[in-house]
């Protein structure tokens, strides 16, 4: 058995493709959605993340409004920059990129993003609507990388119904919010969520026909510990700098040998990564068209 690809990059850049064309079609009524990022600092990391987000939107028309600040910024001064965006009519929707610096309160400060304009999909009244929502159609926006799994397994045509997904690792970006859209009527799995307090993960992944690996440890998931024919995500993210050369190197947290038990699979980079910040841009581009609908 040779595992076929789930490709991230390929799936993204179809869906950029539709998405330039419904960014035309708001622009022809006068409107131009806008994509806010807050870095504060200069992690590398997140510096990178954040100009793969703009390089994205300029290639679907997106507007870009970046607020970078510094590393010490207070928390109420913070907290201002934040109104304004919430204020601002050009942003459409703005994230603030993690991690934030420990002085500050991650929590209190993503609550400030105006829930509209929660670009992330990840401010707790939106996670709540997606709690209480299980049959109807959701219009606020959902956790990005979540629905990149989600829309990455449906463009390979990939039926969750009746499946038994495990997820690996809780996390609010993946673990926690994945099961509440796997579970949905409309994808209808069944998920078991195992974290470092379960005892018997070995055997919930025998059991399992669909692993997200997110988890972010490396290479922690055994390719001959799952069944053949499984369907693997690998999400999990694990940086290594090299002392050599001092370039960082990502790696999943699915060991090497999955294409050899796997049915689909998909890479770590590659996957779900592109996925993920082509979700962002749906948020933004779903919100602008909700404004104009309610006009």
């Amino acid at each position: 058995m040779t595992a076929q690809i789930l490709d991230g990059r390929a799936t993204a850049k179809a869906i950029k493709a539709d998405l330039a064309q419904r960014v035309a079609a708001l622009k022809e009524q006068g409107v131009v959605p806008g994509l806010g990022t807050v870095l504060v600092g200069s992690d590398p990391a997140s510096q990178s993340y954040v100009g793969g987000k703009h390089r994205d939107c300029a290639e679907v028309g997106i507007n870009s409004i970046q607020v970078e600040l510094p590393e010490d910024i207070s928390e109420a001064d913070l907290l201002t920059e934040l109104e304004k965006l919430n204020n601002d009519d050009a942003c459409t929707g703005y994230i603030v990129q993690l991690p934030l610096p420990k002085h500050l309160d991650t929590n209190k400060i993503l609550e400030a993003i105006a829930p509209e304009k929660d670009a992330d999909g990840l401010h707790p009244m939106n996670l709540g609507r997606l709690v209480a929502n299980v049959n109807d159609e959701i219009t606020s926006p959902l956790p990005c990388t979540p629905k990149g799994c989600v829309d990455l397994l449906e463009h390979f045509g990939i039926d969750l119904n009746g499946k038994h997904v495990v997820v690996l690792g809780r996390g609010v970006t993946i673990g926690r919010p994945i099961g509440l859209l796997l579970t949905r009527r409309a994808v209808n799995a069944t998920v078991t969520l195992c974290h470092t307090g379960t005892k018997d993960t070995a055997e919930h992944l025998k059991r399992a026909d669909v692993v997200v690996a997110a988890a972010g440890v490396k290479h922690m998931i055994d390719p001959a510990d799952l069944k053949p024919g499984v369907v693997v995500l690998d999400v999990g993210v694990t940086r290594e700098v090299s002392p050599e050369t001092g370039k960082a190197k990502i790696y999943g947290d699915v060991a090497p040998g999955i294409e050899d038990v796997a049915s689909w699979y998909s890479p770590n980079p590659g996957g779900v990564g592109p996925m993920t910040r082509v979700e962002l841009l749906q948020n933004v581009v779903l919100s602008a068209e909700q404004a104009v609908a309610a006009r």
